[in-house]
């Protein structure tokens, strides 16, 4: 059943009043308790247990198979024992640098280095290996299709390499079901197929799909239905329109 609609004060006039929801807060920190592993449970179990020294590890896979959300959970969890660490992306400006205690580097998008930021990368791989701190790096495709420098490609290929595979549909399922009843909503099967029809199987964008579409049925104290969807994403063209 669809949550009953929250109580509504009337003005003078009883005119119909738009409930505002309250602001959303920030993503939920990515960690290793929240990550849905399924196929990955190796990847995540070689990182949960990771400490430096350790050899290397890769993480390879299409968008929407956790790589980012592992990454995040290991320096989420590096930091909360005091750690000092260093974290890239490949679209990060240069110079990168590593303080000398730190004990994890990590280096995310690796498919996306260019010439500068590959040098920056070989730079805090040996620095890496020289202050044995742990190294972590993820990429869309595995090491050796890396469109890389040899010397960056090979060490990368160096210890453990992870394929990571991304929810199966029943599995993204499973999931947004379970979220939708955690937030009380009720997400009938016209819905599901709506959003896994036309929306990418990106675990993180439909969370947040469904994340707006729960404030937004809220606001109009509407079911979640496919029409409220349309609505909802009709709304948000007028807006871009109007921001354009």
């Amino acid at each position: 059943m669809a949550r009953p609609p929250k109580m509504r004060v009337d003005g003078p006039a009883a005119m119909p009043m738009k409930q505002i929801p309250l602001a959303i807060g920030p993503q939920s920190q990515p960690t290793f308790d929240n990550f849905i592993a399924h196929d990955n449970s190796a990847a995540l179990d070689h990182l949960r247990a990771a400490i430096a020294p350790a050899t290397p590890t890769y993480l390879w896979g299409p968008s929407g198979s956790g790589k980012t959300h592992l990454l995040r959970a290991l320096v989420h969890q590096h930091q909360g024992a005091g750690e000092h660490v260093a974290a890239f992306d490949a679209h990060d400006p240069t110079p990168w640098s590593a303080r000398d205690d730190c004990t994890l580097v990590i280096v995310d998008h690796c498919e996306c280095l260019d010439a500068e930021r590959q040098h920056a990368a070989f730079v805090l791989f040996l620095q890496c290996a020289n202050a044995g701190a742990l190294w972590v790096a993820a990429g869309r495709v595995p090491p050796v299709d890396l469109p890389l420098r040899d010397d960056l490609r090979t060490r990368l290929a160096w210890g453990h390499v992870f394929a990571l595979q991304p929810l199966a549909e029943h599995q993204v399922r499973a999931v947004l079901r379970r979220q939708a009843d955690q937030r009380g909503i009720f997400l009938g099967d016209e819905v599901m197929d709506y959003l896994l029809t036309r929306f990418a199987r990106d675990l993180k964008n439909l969370m947040g799909l469904l994340d707006r579409l729960d404030h937004y049925a809220l606001a109009r104290q509407r079911a979640v239905t496919v029409p409220l969807l349309r609505q909802m994403l009709q709304d948000d063209l007028g807006a871009s329109g109007r921001g354009a």
